[in-house]
């Protein structure tokens, strides 16, 4: 996987997505729910996904913080982590996928941010993996710079094989 840092079009593409996102707030409609219905907000996440069942998707997120920056995507929708039964399924796959994100990336740490602000939004997880090489300073790996994902197929491919293991 490769990142590369974003152009102006890119940061446009990304800004569009935004707008899109908000726009369908405005309608009050959940986005997320939107695109698992239409998939006009996130059009690419299918290439990027390694895992996917009736409950959760993980799939690498296009502008990511580090590599490996994994969205969980919890289907059903929920407006937060409260809401999510402790014995849930979505717990198992997060602990995959954090080994996987180990395994395959050879991450040191890997820092779970529970995400789900705004109106009408919905409960996803970040992963972002601390790889050897990463500074350590308290929150500085959850504030770079966004980049844009390129070269992920085998990266895919590999992370998928990975959580078929655990299976």
């Amino acid at each position: 996987m490769k990142l590369v840092p974003l152009t102006d079009e890119h940061a446009a593409r990304r800004d569009e997505t935004m707008a899109a996102i908000q726009r369908v707030q405005a309608a009050g409609t959940c986005p997320t729910c939107h695109n698992l219905v239409s998939g006009e907000i996130f059009p690419q996440a299918d290439a990027r996904t390694f895992y996917e069942d009736d409950n959760v998707s993980c799939f690498l997120e296009i502008y990511p913080r580090n590599p490996g920056h994994t969205i969980v995507l919890v289907k059903r929708h929920l407006e937060d982590v409260s809401e999510l039964p402790g014995d849930d399924h979505v717990y198992s796959v997060i602990h995959d996928t954090i080994d996987a994100l180990k395994s395959v990336l050879g991450a040191e740490k890997v820092y779970l941010v529970t995400m789900c602000d705004g109106p009408r939004n919905h409960l996803h997880f970040q992963l972002i993996p601390r790889l050897p090489d990463d500074e350590i300073r308290g929150s500085r790996l959850l504030v770079k710079e966004r980049m844009l994902l390129t070269e992920f197929a085998v990266d895919v491919g590999r992370l998928s094989a990975a959580m078929q293991a655990s299976s």
